[in-house]
């Protein structure tokens, strides 16, 4: 209904965003959603504002990024030779993660 409506971009994610916020669905109900959205003749234009998959995409971006910029720290640690328990300490990451990062950095040397 709302891409029917013919609103401007952002009233449409005005009016998507109230109920994104007062409907609160299941993993399950999400798919089941989105797969009856995929086979509505509106779809490509339904699909332009989901707030919430834009939140979760971003969040999920933040995460990687953040692991990846631990990792890397933890390899700059492995170079100038700190001792595995620190690095564990100061990063987080388990022994067994830096085991293979380890092994991945000797690989490429």
């Amino acid at each position: 209904m709302i891409t029917r409506m013919e609103l401007d971009p952002a009233k449409q994610r005005f009016i998507y965003g109230f109920f994104e916020t007062y409907l609160k669905l299941s993993e399950e109900e999400e798919e089941k959603l989105m797969k009856e959205i995929r086979d509505l003749p509106e779809a490509e234009k339904t699909l332009e504002f989901p707030i919430s998959y834009e939140k979760k995409g971003k969040e999920i971006g933040r995460k990687e990024g953040r692991l990846e910029g631990v990792k890397q720290v933890a390899e700059e640690m492995l170079k100038e030779g700190a001792s595995l328990e620190f690095i564990s300490k100061v990063t987080k990451l388990t022994m067994e993660e830096l085991e293979k990062l380890k092994r991945i950095y000797k690989y490429n040397l």
